[in-house]
């Protein structure tokens, strides 16, 4: 019996159990999840667990509170980390976010050390650059979530709008994950391959690339907690992309060595997303406001790291 790929969840919260939820039901991969709260991550494992004889998966899940559960996987996902509350900014959460990741990098890829770590703990693309210069990882097999999340939001927001269906939008968004500095590409945003700007008016356009920036937010402010299911999701594909080597083009943050015009970075931008992680990054042409919305969005990105000791 050909041995199911493992994947570590860091984090039993809404994120981690959403993502848990997602990849188990597409049997992707055996699940552990890891907590430092006693009890919650084998309570939310058993309990996933016994939705598999109604939803048809046959997908192991285990909780605990030992790194050492964690040994052997193929791709773990941080999502420790202090979540935002309504009126904070993901950038307030550094200090604490920070101690929490460099206590967790170390263990987990030390019982890994041939892993795809994906990222999930804000501020996003500060700590994905913690995490790649804690882990001594090849830079490829260290990515953030970031556009990924992002660029379904817009999508959505777009297909909306336009009364079609989510599977014949395209678009993406690049930048910081950040509600001010992430950059939605509405000129690269087509229906099927046609541009949107042929459906929508300009400032049909702008609004969904206002509320993409704020897609977090307004969860946020709706919920008073930050939402879970679709990042919970996205975390989801990027793992069906590295498992099954699917060669997905997925924007993600990762580390930026001369890519954009930019060094010793941890940013948004499209990759290839595959078996060996980061396989890719695609450098896709921008014109003068998009490199302005760019660079912009990589100065607050280097705003985070000054704070960082790394």
């Amino acid at each position: 019996m050909a041995k199911r790929p493992k994947v570590s969840i860091i984090g039993a919260g809404t994120v981690g159990t959403a993502a848990a939820h997602w990849i188990a039901s597409l049997e992707l991969a055996d699940v552990v999840l890891t907590d430092i709260i006693e009890g919650l991550p084998q309570g939310k494992a058993l309990d996933i667990l016994q939705a598999g004889p109604i939803a048809g998966f046959d997908t192991r899940l285990t909780g605990s509170n030992d790194y050492a559960a964690t040994a052997g996987s193929d791709v773990v996902i941080v999502t420790a980390g202090i979540a935002r509350k309504p009126g904070m900014t993901r950038e307030q959460l550094i200090d604490t976010n920070a101690g929490i990741v460099r206590s967790v990098i170390e263990p987990v890829v030390k019982a890994s050390p041939t892993c795809v770590l994906i990222m999930l703990t804000n501020p996003l693309d500060a700590m994905t650059y913690l995490a790649y210069k804690v882990a001594g990882l090849p830079r490829a097999r260290v990515v953030g979530q970031s556009g990924a999340l992002d660029s379904t939001r817009f999508r959505t927001f777009l297909a909306m709008d336009l009364g079609v269906s989510v599977d014949d939008i395209h678009a993406m968004v690049i930048g910081a994950h950040t509600d001010k500095d992430m950059v939605p590409l509405p000129r690269y945003a087509t229906v099927r391959g046609v541009p949107i700007s042929h459906f929508l008016a300009p400032e049909k356009i702008d609004a969904a690339v206002a509320r993409t920036r704020r897609g977090g937010a307004e969860i946020t402010e709706l919920m008073k907690a930050s939402g879970f299911t679709a990042a919970g999701a996205a975390l989801c594909e990027m793992v069906e992309a590295i498992l099954r080597d699917k060669k997905r083009v997925i924007p993600s943050c990762v580390y930026l060595d001369g890519e954009y015009g930019q060094r010793d970075v941890c940013v948004g931008v499209p990759i290839v997303l595959g078996a060996g992680g980061m396989e890719k990054i695609i450098e896709v042409p921008l014109d003068a406001s998009e490199k302005a919305a760019f660079a912009a969005s990589v100065g607050a990105v280097r705003e985070m790291l000054a704070g960082l000791k790394v």
